[in-house]
């Protein structure tokens, strides 16, 4: 399966020139069918904590963009945004799944709200891990300082995750913490990972890119700048199997060991 993260600049709270971001980027490269692209965590607004803006119109309007994304180029798409509680002043920080169809597989909530920006005011914690089925591959999203949880991980393994995809918007400051928690989530689980960061200011920080597609042996196949771009790579189900058999670290798990 083909892989496509879309690394760029988001707009600060303009969803439509997000959009537009998007397509033209896609248009500029050849999308193979039942591909998997990825966009960053709350890609449509940028890291905006004002759940009144970020939600505004949602889930319907970022989640129809979505959908059709995915119908046109016949492939699953995972983005973040901002979706809608039921309490007064706060949000959920979500991935969303669709697949080639356009239809809506999966609704991930992020689970580690980051308290050093104050996320916690402005958002409420999921409560479980989701497992979705993406051609061969069971996969487990993730989002940002989610990275930093070991744990979460290893409940998608448990789960019968072969591939994770991690939605970022990592600061620059922090990057090369970005760079080894996600080299070593794919090595400490034997997974294929994706990490798609954006880059550019907004009105809080700076981001640093870096967006990586990694091998279940901690290998960059693909990756590791800081430019507006679309990094792409192919992925096989197989060489997961291969790497766990002919190295069984992961089958420990079953032993009861963590």
């Amino acid at each position: 399966m083909n892989v496509y993260c879309l690394q760029f600049d988001s707009e600060w709270n303009e969803k439509e020139g997000n959009f537009e971001s998007v397509s033209s980027m896609l248009n500029e490269h050849s999308i193979e069918e039942k591909s998997l692209i990825v966009l960053p965590e709350m890609f449509a607004t940028g890291f905006s904590l004002n759940p009144g803006l970020t939600t505004f119109n949602e889930p319907g309007k970022t989640e129809l963009f979505l959908s059709k994304l995915a119908l046109e180029r016949k492939s699953w798409v995972i983005g973040g945004m901002g979706q809608p509680s039921n309490v007064k002043d706060m949000a959920y920080n979500t991935a969303v799944t669709f697949n080639p169809l356009g239809e809506k597989i999966s609704l991930y909530k992020k689970i580690h709200l980051i308290p050093v920006l104050n996320e916690t005011k402005y958002h409420l914690p999921g409560k479980s891990i989701e497992s979705i089925t993406i051609d061969a591959f069971q996969v487990t999203p993730a989002i940002c300082y989610d990275l930093r949880f070991p744990e979460l991980f290893r409940l998608g393994v448990k789960a019968g995750a072969t591939l994770f995809v991690v939605l970022g918007c990592w600061p620059k400051s922090r990057i090369e913490h970005w760079v080894t928690l996600l080299k070593a989530r794919a090595i400490e689980n034997q997974a294929y990972l994706v990490g798609v960061n954006r880059i550019g200011k907004d009105k809080e920080m700076e981001y640093g890119g870096k967006s990586m597609i990694i091998c279940p042996k901690g290998e960059v196949l693909a990756g590791d700048n800081e430019d507006h771009s679309v990094i792409e790579a192919t992925i096989n189900q197989t060489f997961v199997r291969k790497w766990r058999n002919a190295f069984p670290a992961v089958m420990e798990l079953s032993n009861g060991v963590n």
